[in-house]
């Protein structure tokens, strides 16, 4: 319920820029006392507003098919109305459709379909536009005040959102609702320039580069540096500060000999040995992007065996730290720059280690009031060939590998990530946990053991004209479903961009890694057979 301060400041339109920080920051640490003696209590009276804007560089994420359907992967969040006294507010750009809202509803463990609508409330801006999800709500005062008498009397509410960025908090002030996740004056720490600074003050070993550039000068004349300080360098990766999922990056290809002058030389060919990562983003685009938002340049690390893990990590309001999970990411595109899907947990050989330096990470992101969950990625190398040890890893790199790893931190997402919503969805079906001293995943039943095979982009022409009912029909014929029997099975999201772009995402549980992979690979040979 909102008090008549909160209501006072609704219309921030009249206040300034610090005003609008300072209620921000008061309804913070107002959440922290809430979140202490509510959000641990399963009855507890509350509500959470889900607003699963991207709000990133819009003319980047446009080149992502059927990205408005990306909204989707925060419907994971509809699991909290297994909680019996929760509401669930969700907000969409366009409608969603019932049919996929029922088949979240299904998967509820221990709540009927009909008690959770009661406490499911949908609400759409009527609008696919480019613009971001927030912009949209924040456009429409009506609906930010339909929101807000949604929230029913007594309960404590916080939005929940994809990113965070300076629209969030306003819309966070309009509702006069906390928002649980990082202040837009840190997000610096999340850019590709501030993740160095960060890796570089906790003392880990990081790709050689250099961040804080802006113009193409400085682009050429890291480059030159580069090569000068690592003569047997092929290639290096420019990088947008605030890419998205790989598609905000180009790869350099330097000269295969050595040339007279190489800063000449760069200045020369950069445009024809720049390949950008987003196969729609033209050069001039990209290069327009970097001297607005900034970036780095740093080594394309090669080797022999090379793999792609990340680190999920949590600090709550109460500023305790949680290690979530650990996946290994598969990687596609260009150079293997693009996210693709992920197994999960990381590799035996390494997670336990990956924890360790996640932890040691976020230390120092506590130290500078970051809260909420965010990523961690890094580019593990495989320093030794010798006793083969987990065939998991066969489907990342395409041989088996042994121990002996060096783990380089590239980046930290201060928002949920393409392995955020595959976890939930795990966590909130199975009650369990991640182990970080033994990198596994136990359920509350019985203590058992969990893996998964997840993607965002199993895609193929022969999927388009599916609409959800298809989709639902053929997985109900072929036993493509999750048990809560068995704690095994298939779950679908992005379904919406099914029909349109023939591209839906699969979370893939099972009993062992090799039997959540089987689940994959039947879904493909199910639909291909049906299409």
């Amino acid at each position: 319920m909102l008090t008549d301060s909160q209501n006072k400041l609704n219309d921030i339109s009249a206040f300034s820029s610090e005003k609008e920080k300072a209620y921000f920051n008061q309804l913070r640490n107002n959440f922290q006392k809430d979140y202490s003696k509510v959000f641990a209590d399963k009855l507890g009276l509350k509500t959470i507003v889900v607003i699963p804007s991207l709000t990133l560089d819009q003319e980047i994420l446009d080149k992502i098919d059927g990205i408005v359907h990306y909204e989707e992967r925060l419907l994971c969040m509809l699991m909290l109305l297994r909680m019996p006294r929760s509401h669930v507010i969700y907000v969409s750009s366009t409608v969603i459709d019932p049919v996929i809202i029922d088949y979240y509803l299904h998967l509820l463990p221990g709540i009927t379909g009909n008690h959770a609508r009661k406490r499911l409330h949908l609400l759409s801006c009527y609008d696919a536009s480019h613009k971001s999800l927030t912009e949209k709500i924040l456009a429409r005062p009506r609906l930010i005040e339909r929101i807000k008498n949604t929230i029913p009397d007594g309960h404590v509410a916080h939005m929940a959102c994809f990113n965070v960025t300076e629209l969030e908090r306003t819309l966070s002030v309009k509702l006069g609702i906390p928002l649980y996740g990082c202040d837009p004056d840190s997000l610096f720490w999340g850019t590709k320039s501030g993740s160095r600074q960060i890796f570089r003050e906790a003392g880990l070993h990081m790709p050689e580069g250099f961040e804080n550039l802006k113009t193409i000068k400085e682009i050429t004349e890291s480059l030159c540096k580069l090569k000068k300080k690592k003569p047997s360098l092929k290639r290096a990766v420019i990088k947008l500060n605030d890419g998205f999922s790989g598609d905000g990056n180009a790869i350099f290809l330097y000269p295969e000999n050595a040339v007279e002058d190489l800063e000449k030389w760069i200045i020369e060919n950069l445009e024809c040995k720049l390949k950008i990562v987003a196969s729609k983003l033209s050069m001039e685009q990209f290069l327009e992007k970097f001297e607005m938002m900034g970036g780095i340049v740093e080594e394309f690390i090669d080797a022999l065996v090379k793999v792609s893990p990340s680190v999920q990590c949590k600090i709550d309001p109460l500023g305790e730290i949680e290690i979530v999970s650990t996946h290994d990411q598969i990687m596609g595109g260009e150079s293997d720059q693009v996210y693709q899907g992920a197994i999960f947990p990381a590799s035996h050989e390494y997670a336990v280690d990956l924890a360790t330096l996640g932890r040691k990470i976020a230390n120092n992101l506590k130290d500078k009031k970051i809260l909420g969950r965010f990523g961690i990625d890094f580019i593990s190398v495989k320093e030794n060939n010798t006793c083969p040890d987990d065939p998991r890893l066969n489907d990342i790199v395409g041989q088996a590998v042994g121990r002996g790893w060096a783990h380089y931190p590239i980046e930290i997402n201060l928002r949920k990530g393409g392995t955020t919503h595959p976890f939930l969805m795990l966590q909130f079906l199975t009650d369990g946990l991640y182990n970080e001293k033994d990198g596994k995943y136990y359920t509350s039943k019985g203590n058992l053991v969990r893996y998964y095979f997840c993607s965002d982009n199993l895609k193929s022409e022969k999927y388009k004209g599916l609409v959800p009912h298809d989709l639902i029909d053929i997985a109900m014929i072929h036993d493509l479903h999750y048990d809560g029997t068995s704690q095994e099975g298939v779950m679908f999201h992005l379904i919406g961009a099914l029909s349109q772009f023939g591209k839906l995402g699969v979370v893939c549980i099972g009993s062992s890694p090799e039997r959540a992979k089987e689940f994959y690979e039947k879904i493909i040979s199910v639909l291909d057979n049906e299409c």
